[in-house]
């Protein structure tokens, strides 16, 4: 069975437990309780193992580093790569300057031949489908 690497916005959004409702593939979600050098080690393997690896992008994000994955991915891996910018997650929305940066970030993406969404339901149609 195929599986999708869960990578992006952590800082308690909870985009992942809804995109796993929805998935009929297996999954891996690299957010643990204790994050340690075996769940970094895991991470970075499963990123270079999984099927897809996904990269969803909220208003919670607080650091970039998710961004360097996903332009670097889709450089390297543009068909198993896969990322999702969600505007609205549930309370917060981006600031206008953000919007266009990240749909700058969404274009180069799209350009390097990766998949670009802009909703959970989209990722789960493709990712099902895979």
């Amino acid at each position: 069975m195929k599986e999708v690497f869960l990578g992006g916005t952590c800082s308690g959004s909870e985009w992942r437990d809804d995109l796993i409702q929805l998935l009929t593939i297996d999954y891996f979600n690299p957010v643990v309780s204790d994050w340690n050098e075996e769940a970094q080690r895991r991470e970075v393997e499963k990123r270079q193992t999984c099927d897809f690896v996904l990269y969803v992008i909220t208003p919670k994000m607080t650091g970039t580093y998710s961004i360097a994955e996903v332009v670097d991915d889709s450089n390297k891996r543009p068909q198993k790569t896969v990322f999702c910018c969600l505007s609205l997650d549930g309370k917060s929305l981006f600031t206008h300057e953000q919007e266009k940066s990240l749909n700058a970030v969404a274009k180069l993406v799209a350009a390097n031949g990766a998949n670009v969404f802009s909703s959970l339901n989209g990722v789960a149609e493709f990712l099902n489908a895979a």
